[in-house]
């Protein structure tokens, strides 16, 4: 446990952010006849067509859940269903300010990247586009919980590495990975997390969040050719593998063997979040990258083995 002597030096900013953490009912108590993966029905956008005016696919995660289900690998009533996050757990990271920005219908339109919801009242964007995905920043929270608990964890949502504390985008509104490491700090005590980011895009929302932070170490492995060209974010990560559109399979499934075995001779973590983008494949009109499907499986499973040996 941390020592009175620490709490001491502490700011009350990070007092207050400590007591948040602590009064926050997300570390749901899981029974162990259910499996690590979280996921809540709530987690799909779907109103008005809007969710169609976007190439992010909004309503995935409900399709991979049932996809799991008929196949057999995953029964229904062993899923974990998270709780919204709160207002109070939304500040651990964020600020009143930023939060007070999403009840402007415009604000969230830009964040998201779909003109049209400028123009639908904010109660309706609250209930239909942030409450979706403030079920997924909890499930992002609970997963920590459960994966230090079990060996491993899924979120089948979440991964929304483009928001800061400060700034959303990239259709991410809210700091999901910012959280679900604030609050690990603090319920779990841990001190060492790896942030592992292979999704196509460059993670500049937890890199601004941990620039400075000791405690967190990121390995990001994207196309250096799109979106966010956030070339602040980049002086922060540790450990980058800058890709060129088009890269292919074999390519990439080495760059990655020999960025996995530098990050582990660098750090020794504690917990790591790995935000598995699939973006990766050939065909995403945004990833731009040449991953064939079998090369995303064999590429999870170069992340998640040497973890847990044999999920």
């Amino acid at each position: 446990m941390a020592s009175s002597a620490s709490y001491a030096a502490a700011t009350p900013a990070e007092l207050l952010r400590r007591d948040r953490i602590l009064s926050s009912k997300l570390y749901l108590d899981v029974p162990g006849s259910k499996a690590p993966v979280v996921y809540s029905p709530a987690y799909d956008i779907a109103f008005l067509g809007i969710e169609k005016l976007h190439p992010f696919d909004s309503s995935k995660w409900g399709r991979i859940c049932r996809f799991l289900t008929k196949e057999g690998h995953l029964e229904k009533n062993r899923v974990v269903e998270p709780l919204e996050a709160s207002k109070d757990d939304l500040l651990v990271v964020h600020s009143e300010s930023y939060l007070n920005s999403l009840k402007s219908s415009l604000k969230v339109a830009s964040i998201v990247e779909v003109p049209p919801v400028a123009l639908i009242p904010n109660w309706l964007v609250q209930q239909k586009l942030l409450y979706p995905f403030r079920k997924q920043v909890g499930g992002s929270i609970l997963s920590a919980k459960l994966a230090l608990e079990r060996g491993w964890a899924i979120n089948v949502g979440g991964g929304f590495h483009h928001c800061s504390a400060e700034e959303g985008g990239g259709f991410c509104a809210y700091a999901d990975i910012s959280l679900c490491i604030q609050f690990a700090f603090v319920r779990l005590n841990i001190s060492r997390v790896m942030i592992i980011d292979l999704d196509a895009h460059q993670g500049n929302g937890h890199e601004k969040d941990f620039g400075n932070d000791g405690r967190v170490y990121t390995l990001d492995m994207y196309n250096a050719g799109i979106y966010p060209f956030d070339h602040v974010a980049k002086r922060y990560i540790d450990q980058k593998v800058e890709l060129v559109s088009g890269t292919k399979t074999d390519d990439y499934l080495d760059q990655l063997d020999k960025a996995l075995k530098v990050a582990e001779s660098r750090f020794q973590p504690q917990l790591i979040v790995y935000n598995a983008g699939t973006d990766i494949l050939d065909g995403d009109s945004l990833g731009r990258l040449k991953i064939s499907p079998e090369g995303v499986v064999i590429r999870d499973e170069k992340v998640f083995r040497p973890i847990t040996g044999n999920l």
